[in-house]
């Protein structure tokens, strides 16, 4: 494709001029926004990429095509950039050689765009390749630093600027062949460009220097002091962007490195206190920071407190709409509308270019929308990602928000003190009539809300009166008011709730609630999220207390469900789902299922199975069927065999798209797995003809053996409850499912999998107490993978992983231990003193009564497996408040009585005497 002088390599490599015209030629149609077919001229480029010199030609078009237009030569140098990922490791060196020296003229280029595009090549350079593989890279990056000339430096700094960005441990590492790590030599030069003249100079070595406070190389360590005063120079630098960037680097030092800011503290909350007023409103965003880190940081709050008079009016005022958010546009939206699309995609190719060149990848975040709703999770999976229910969310983090939030943190580090400057402020922005100050009204609304958790204990005594006062504002004027009264009066729901004892606290609650109803009705598409999301909340707080007025609710509801565009009808399926879980069996009545099932089976035959809508009627669908039990059989046939055909089309769209008619996407398995288990849970028996009559146990097997952790756990908590309740359809492949379940529990992997360990623990457990001696053969394997996490639970905890996996396996041993004694006992010493540690961490309940029933075993069938551990087993047994099980009880008694009498000449005293008073105390009940 290409001709080269001589055969030594390509030092002279020249681009044949009909391939240069083609790749510019496909470049300059690409960038055209006239150009019709975008896909078949990418096509066309991608072709290329099977020439090994295809790169070769994209580096020299970006590098010397001075005639052709820019936008030609950065698409190619993005272009590029790209292709290195995937071309780096076969391509020729001479290639690499050759790409590299034509980038390297490119940092001094006149055009600021060359320059900044050659930096993000280099980068990715680096990234892919180290820097002991460009070693000429450093010396040419070192000599545009020194040298005076603007574009050599900004080149420079532009691509150190990004390496820095994107992978600053490889310049703090030792690099074969140098004396010293390269950010030994490039921070004292960066430090010293804090006070060039040229402000893109001071911008970039900043924010360079900021990249490593996480890390705080030696260099970095040593040069604090000259850093700070740095920072304090460029404090009030004109520029804003700057300014910016000092605010980010006192946020991260509270965060990471404090003790380092403990002498200069006072003056630097008086500057954040002064930028959280800036005119520009990412430098005041960027201060506004700095509340929440102090807090979160676990700094005395001294240091703070004689500021708090200045700094919360501060936030509060910054806490109003900005004139110019977007959200103000959104809240007119009418509820009738259909949703708008939030990207167009008009010229794909085009923005994909545009989004690699800024590295904007923040798609979601393209449309602002302001409250985000909270949605009903699934017992079974997806906690880890569950959205942050109790926030007033703004799409794109702002000023108000993180205003919003900076007064919860102090709220809840200050408590009540903040109030007597707050209070006022908050009553005199809501005594305001008017149009002109409706911002201000909504933002002491917000306020209320923001500290209703930490300043709780000065506010309950005048709760009546601002839930009174905050009734009337889900009728205001303003869908922006109306909406965040919602969210407000969610934040109070758990005192609401309380007040229902007195008929002045359920009056008030009966008017909340029929507040709330009425605004889910509402024709703002923002009011009616606000209003289904904090409705919601206050259902799980009044759970059975609702249940008295299920009519009305449900009326609201199915009329929202009818009148909602489609963005929206996933919040009202979370309330409809969140209501089951807080009614139960109160659902179950015909004149609610009336109201409430017609409309859901009307959607459920609407939408297809490959529908991405399905996932939340799914979900919904999961709560409703837990909560009717046997009162969902009308029902249950059609949605267990949807059920199934979901999973099987999704495991075929797995390995065959096109077979399956459908794209292949976890979630439709996920949700599956977790309907049938409602249904398992809350038809019992009923579901057995169901499962024989169909494959789900071979479809549940692959489910467990799936690579997602999602769907894995899924399918565990699916197994557990089949064994509870239609064993005998599993029996036929009991082994494999015992084995693959006990894979799960390798601690190898149990930071990434815990949710999955913790179901396939469980499902073990419920497997045993049902087949009994049929688990005999895997129960040493089982056993094995068992024991290392009681032994070290601190490891597991360590890993910030929960206690409920050692719980999980305690019990479990427990019931392996009480159906196969035999095979248990004579290993017992080996773990008996951890097992007895987690078991008594267990609260009452009918597992722990299984898990003691094991431990009797046990010890019946090898006594002396348990006399090295006896103290231990005392107090596991002194942890019950009270064995309801009358067999069990005596079986505990008999254990203590048979070790009383084994143990001669003293040695039961002796023991005893090891134990703690209210243990002792707790044992006199078995009348040792």
């Amino acid at each position: 494709m290409a001709s080269s002088a001589d055969g030594s390599g390509l030092a002279t490599w020249q681009p044949q001029e009909e391939g240069l015209r083609e790749i510019c030629g496909l470049l300059e149609q690409q960038m055209a926004p006239t150009s019709d077919d975008k896909s078949l001229i990418w096509q066309k480029l991608q072709h290329y990429t099977q020439f090994p010199d295809f790169n070769n030609y994209l580096a020299f078009i970006f590098a010397r095509a001075e005639g052709k237009p820019l936008e030609v030569r950065q698409a190619a140098g993005l272009l590029l950039k790209n292709n290195l990922r995937s071309a780096f490791k076969t391509m020729p060196p001479a290639n690499q050689h050759y790409i590299k020296s034509e980038l390297l003229p490119c940092l001094g280029a006149p055009d600021r765009q060359i320059r900044s595009t050659a930096g993000t090549v280099i980068s990715a350079f680096v990234q892919i390749g180290g820097v002991a593989g460009w070693p000429e890279l450093l010396l040419a990056l070192v000599k545009c630093l020194d040298s005076n000339d603007p574009n050599h430096m900004e080149g420079a700094m532009d691509a150190l600027s990004k390496i820095c960005e994107d992978v600053p441990q490889l310049l703090d590492a030792d690099i074969s062949g140098l004396s010293e790590r390269p950010i030994n030599v490039f921070l004292p030069r960066f430090l010293q460009l804090f006070q060039s003249p040229q402000t893109t100079l001071r911008k970039l070595s900043l924010g360079a220097v900021n990249q490593f406070i996480m890390l705080m190389p030696t260099v970095l360590y040593m040069s604090m002091d000259k850093y700070l005063q740095g920072l304090f120079v460029l404090a009030n630098d004109p520029a804003p962007e700057v300014r910016k960037l000092v605010c980010s680097a006192f946020v991260q030092l509270i965060e990471i490195r404090s003790a380092v800011l403990e002498p200069h503290l006072r003056n630097v909350i008086e500057y954040m206190l002064l930028v959280n007023k800036d005119s520009d409103d990412e430098v005041a965003l960027e201060a506004c920071e700095f509340w929440s880190a102090y807090c979160e940081a676990d700094l005395p709050p001294e240091n703070l407190r004689e500021f708090l008079p200045r700094l919360i009016p501060v936030l509060l005022s910054n806490m109003a709409y900005a004139d110019d958010d977007e959200s103000l546009v959104d809240a007119e939206v009418d509820g009738s509308l259909p949703d708008r699309d939030q990207v167009q995609l008009l010229d794909l190719y085009n923005i994909l270019l545009i989004l690699v060149s800024f590295k904007i990848f923040l798609i979601s975040n393209w449309v602002g929308q302001d409250l985000k709703p909270r949605f009903h999770s699934s017992r079974f999976h997806g906690s880890e990602d569950a959205e942050d229910e109790d926030d007033d969310i703004v799409n794109v983090w702002n000023l108000r928000k993180c205003s919003a939030a900076a007064l919860d943190f102090l709220s809840n580090v200050f408590g009540d003190e903040i109030l007597s400057t707050l209070m006022p402020i908050i009553q005199a922005n809501l005594s305001t009539t008017g149009d002109a100050t409706w911002k201000d009204r909504e933002a002491a609304v917000l306020a209320l809300g923001a500290i209703a958790e930490g300043c709780i204990n000065g506010l309950y005594p005048h709760l009546p009166e601002i839930i009174t006062f905050l009734i009337p504002l889900l009728d205001d004027n303003f869908p922006l008011i109306r909406s965040i009264s919602c969210w407000t009066l969610s934040r109070f729901s758990k005192y609401i709730v309380q007040g229902i004892d007195h008929q002045q606290g359920r009056e008030q609650f009966d008017k909340v609630l029929v507040g709330l109803l009425r605004r889910i009705l509402d024709d703002n598409k923002r009011v009616q999220e606000a209003a289904c999301s904090a409705f919601a909340t206050l259902e799980e707080e009044a759970a059975e207390e609702l249940a008295p007025r299920l009519d009305i609710i449900l009326q609201h509801l199915m009329c929202a469900f009818g009148k909602y565009q489609r963005r929206n009808i996933r919040i009202v399926y979370d309330a409809i789902g969140t209501l089951a879980d807080a009614v139960g069996g109160e659902l179950n009545q015909p004149k609610h299922l009336e109201i409430l099932m017609p409309p859901l089976i009307a959607k459920w035959q609407q939408l297809s199975n490959s529908d991405k809508d399905l996932f939340p009627l799914l979900e919904c669908f999961t709560s409703i069927a837990q909560a009717l039990g046997p009162g969902f059989s009308p029902f249950a046939q059609p949605v267990f065999k949807r059920c199934i055909n979901i999973i099987q089309t999704q495991q075929l769209a797995k390995v065959d798209p096109v077979s399956a008619g459908a794209k292949y996407d976890k979630e439709f398995i996920v949700c599956s797995l977790d309907l049938l288990s409602g249904l398992a849970e809350g038809l019992g028996a009923g579901i057995e003809s169901l499962v024989s009559q169909s494959n789900l146990r071979d479809l549940l097997l692959q489910c467990c053996m799936d690579e997602s952790h999602d769907v894995r756990q899924s399918a565990f908590a699916l197994l557990g409850d089949l064994a509870r309740v239609c064993p005998v359809h599993l029996h036929s492949r009991l082994p494999e499912f015992l084995d693959v379940a006990a894979k799960q529990l390798n601690t190898t992997k149990l930071k990434e999998t815990l949710s999955v360990a913790n179901n396939a623990c469980w499902a073990i457990g419920e497997l045993a107490i049902k087949v009994q001696k049929d688990m005999s053969s895997i129960v040493l394997t089982v056993i094995s993978y068992l024991v290392p996490i009681l032994q070290r639970p601190e490891v597991i905890i360590h890993l910030g992983l929960n206690k409920s996996l050692i719980e999980n396996c305690a019990i479990t041993l427990g019931r392996i231990a009480w159906v196969c004694p035999e095979l248990v006992s004579p290993h017992m010493e080996h773990f008996m003193q951890s097992w007895c540690l987690a078991l008594s961490m267990i609260r009452d309940d009918v597992e722990k009564e299984d898990a003691f029933r094991g431990l009797c075993a046990m010890v019946r069938a090898n006594p002396s497996g348990a006399l090295s551990s006896l103290v231990f087993m005392c107090k596991a047994i002194a942890s019950w408040h009270e064995i309801k099980s009358e067999d069990l009880h005596n079986e505990v008694c008999q254990v203590l009585h048979g070790y009383k009498q084994m143990l001669k000449n003293g040695a039961w005293e002796q023991c005893m005497s090891t134990l703690e008073p209210p243990v002792k105390d707790k044992l006199s009940k078995y009348q040792v």
